[in-house]
């Protein structure tokens, strides 16, 4: 008899052990850089806030699971997804040809166009302005905006930095030209420093899919994924995010006749 309850016992650990574990990958883990307002950020208490983490929490309800946001830096990004640290990427990232070797990505949910925050002591008028010898140009590492300038910007002085708000700061002190990113981020930055920076909102290349990035080959999370934003766009979600996040940005967009992310 003794025997038995020691057995049960074990088993009813074994148990506890158990339903936790599952509890845990139950989990929804939501991997995102948050240093970038007003899709991934932080409120005034230092809790996850903006765009993303509200899509990413509609996406947790959708699918009856808790979310957790992991905040990561933008380089260990990809690699979350392929060590299993996170289930998925919610950050303004860009499909591309290359990270799409490497990870799933969902159905498009956003698009964005690339801008120039110029110094504005600068002669740049125009991207084509900064191919030159005397050029310099800031981008944030891995960035599409790194790409293009080292696609299309040869002849410039490149400045890869690991933060926005370095290259931001690089523009504003003349030590950089320009500082090339999306149009939201510009405009926003632009805004906020009006006496040393102005900004070129025009779009010079084809716009840019935003995408929810899974592990390689997690094709039942991409399926509902996918699910989810055909829905939540249906709902009109989008348009609530915008109202909530970026109102005051709409209206600028539409009075300049720039196409809006979620459309």
């Amino acid at each position: 008899m003794k025997k038995f309850f020691v057995v049960l016992a074990v088993a009813l650990m074994a148990a506890v052990l158990f339903c936790g574990c599952t509890e845990k990958k139950d989990e929804l883990v939501v991997g995102m850089e948050l240093a970038y307002p007003p899709f991934e950020t932080k409120d005034e208490q230092g809790k996850p806030y903006g765009v993303s983490v509200a899509l990413a929490e509609a996406l947790g309800e959708y699918l009856g699971k808790p979310v957790r946001i992991e905040n990561i830096n933008w380089d260990g990004l990809i690699p979350s997804l392929e060590t299993g640290r996170v289930d998925l990427v919610i950050s303004s990232m860009t499909i591309t040809e290359e990270r799409a070797k490497t990870v799933d990505f969902s159905a498009p949910y956003a698009h964005a166009y690339l801008a120039l925050l110029v110094n504005k002591n600068s002669p740049v008028e125009k991207v084509e302005d900064l191919n030159h010898p005397e050029r310099i140009v800031a981008v944030k590492k891995g960035t599409t905006g790194h790409v293009y300038a080292q696609n299309h910007l040869q002849h410039a002085t490149i400045n890869a930095l690991s933060a926005e708000s370095a290259c931001v700061t690089e523009v504003i002190q003349g030590k950089a030209d320009a500082f090339i990113y999306d149009q939201l981020t510009i405009y926003r930055q632009n805004q906020a420093n009006p006496e040393n920076t102005r900004a070129v909102l025009i779009p010079f290349q084809e716009s840019e899919k935003w995408g929810i990035a899974v592990k390689k080959g997690n094709k039942k999370l991409l399926e509902q994924i996918n699910a989810f934003l055909k829905d939540f766009r249906a709902a009109g979600g989008f348009e609530k995010l915008t109202e909530l996040f970026l109102a005051e940005e709409k209206k600028t967009f539409d009075a300049l006749g720039f196409p809006w992310f979620f459309e």
